[in-house]
Parts: structure tokens; C-alpha cells; sequence
């Protein structure tokens, strides 16, 4: 069972700690699963909310499949992951207790299923990712110094 991954949230990475993931199924129509299959799938600007029940993935879009019919599904709908009773309940009970978020960090197949990777993740303030940026910048000037060395 091959992984073949067709989206990833690199701003996620950036704007939150990452504290716990999970494997979330995504409720998809069959022009939706075939313009994902393209590449056509876009996570960067979409999160999670609870409602009735469910966890629902919105601001997550999916180009209209081009060769679909007049029946296509709207391209930034609302979307319900699945997961089952006992993960929503404990994702329900952490988002609401500590202030915790849930947030997409990869779309990918999983055989011929489209999964998302959900994030449990805190939000950091501005001088962590003041810190992150400082932190990048000296590894990559640090792998450029040793590069150098060895030439």
C-alpha cells in the first residue's frame, strides 16, 4: 500500500507546536477523490471545528474535476473527516480544556483513500517564530560553513 502525498501545510508547521497527530478519513464525492488524484487539492488556509458531532475540515480546496459533470461539488465546501466516536470525543475534550487547535498538516493516499493528517496543535506567539526564523538561519549558514570547509 503505497503513500502517495498531495498536500502539505507548511505554514502549519510554522504557526503552531505540533503536539500529537492522527490519520483522519475525508468524506469526498468521485470528482473530488479524481481532481485530488491530479494534485488539485489545496490545504494551506484550512482548519477543523466540531459541529454535531463530527469534525468538519473547512477552507480546504479542491479544484472542480474538469472533465465532471454540471454536478460538481463546490470547490471550498465543507468537508466531515472521519474518525471514530472515541478519537472525535478526545479531540472534542482537548480542544476545549487546554486551548488546543485542530489543524490539517498533509493530504495523501493511502492506497486508493485520501487521508489527511490532522494536528493537535498550540498556537506560538510571535518571538517563537522569531526563534524558529533564527534557529533555520544559522543551521543553514552552519551546513554552508561546512560545505565550504570541505572544498
Amino acid at each position: 500500500m503505497g503513500v502517495k502525498e498531495v498536500a502539505y501545510n507548511k505554514k502549519a508547521r510554522f504557526d503552531y507546536f505540533i503536539e500529537e497527530t492522527a490519520e483522519a478519513g475525508i468524506a469526498l464525492s468521485g470528482a473530488e477523490v479524481k481532481s485530488a488524484k491530479m494534485g488539485h487539492i489545496n490545504i494551506a488556509d484550512s482548519f477543523c471545528f466540531v459541529q454535531d458531532g463530527e469534525i468538519v475540515l473547512k477552507n480546504c480546496h479542491i479544484a472542480p474535476y474538469e472533465k465532471g459533470s454540471f454536478f460538481n461539488a463546490e470547490a471550498r465546501r465543507d468537508r466531515v473527516l472521519l474518525l471514530h466516536k472515541k478519537e472525535i470525543a478526545r479531540f472534542i475534550g482537548k480542544v476545549r480544556e487546554k486551548g488546543l487547535t485542530l489543524v490539517p498538516l498533509r493530504a495523501y493516499f493511502k492506497g486508493r483513500y485520501l487521508k489527511i493528517e490532522l494536528g493537535l496543535c498550540r498556537g506560538k506567539h510571535s518571538y517563537d517564530k522569531k526563534q524558529a526564523i533564527k534557529e533555520r538561519d544559522l543551521d543553514r549558514q552552519a551546513r554552508r560553513d561546512i560545505a565550504d570547509y570541505k572544498r
